[in-house]
């Protein structure tokens, strides 16, 4: 994408109303919507979040099935979500918005049990021991999400790497988390929710043409 592009993109992210870009400094002291997103969507409807959201298929996808919960996505590029947060405003979808921030600050953006679910799509695997740390699901990233987490939340998990599928099962298993449900090829195998199966990213249609498997978990985190 070219500079200018960006640039627009970035200008147009200002105007819109459901899209948060808060400074570090902003989340770190009293942001302002943690513990009080109903607020911000008016209802007292579920929280669910994207993380790592990218365009905010998933997002805007899943604000579309289920109009009754609200949906955030939240990636640092905000050039990416752009995309999702122009679509939810064309096609007047209220139960959306986009924060601009990093991941790991994800305890200072939400309260304590503020979400019900968080949807993790397609994340960099971080294969290399030595970015382990950076694994969307190690024991650090499972650990906070059960602070923002409510008791019987959920967590998704939906990747094209099997690698990221198997070490995170093999790591909720092993920490004594519960594994509601886990397909390693979710195209030819059935079962899996029809949410899981009909959105699909940009870069999951891109796996699909060189039949690429597609896995999917969903599990709660017990301990």
């Amino acid at each position: 994408m070219g500079s200018k592009n960006k640039l627009k993109r970035f200008a147009e992210n200002a105007t819109f109303s459901n899209v948060i870009q808060p400074t570090r400094d902003e989340v770190l002291h009293d942001f302002e919507w943690r513990g009080n997103w109903k607020s911000f969507f008016k209802n007292d409807n579920p929280i669910v979040v994207e993380l790592g959201c990218g365009k905010g298929e998933y997002t805007v996808g899943l604000a579309k099935r289920f109009p009754n919960k609200n949906f955030i996505g939240i990636d640092i590029k905000g050039a990416r979500f752009w995309r999702g947060a122009k679509t939810a405003i064309d096609e007047d979808l209220p139960n959306v918005a986009f924060v601009r921030t990093q991941i790991e600050l994800l305890t200072y953006v939400f309260g304590v049990a503020e979400l019900s679910e968080i949807w993790i799509t397609f994340p960099d695997p971080q294969i290399k021991y030595k970015r382990t740390k950076h694994r969307m699901t190690n024991k650090v990233f499972l650990d906070n999400y059960k602070k923002v987490l409510k008791p019987n939340g959920t967590v998704h998990l939906k990747t094209d790497s099997e690698f990221m599928h198997g070490y995170t099962l093999g790591l909720l298993h092993g920490l004594g988390h519960e594994v509601l449900y886990a397909n390693h090829n979710i195209y030819k195998n059935s079962g899996s929710p029809k949410e899981v199966l009909e959105i699909q990213t940009f870069y999951e249609k891109q796996y699909l043409e060189i039949d690429k498997a597609i896995t999917y978990l969903q599990f709660r985190l017990t301990n």
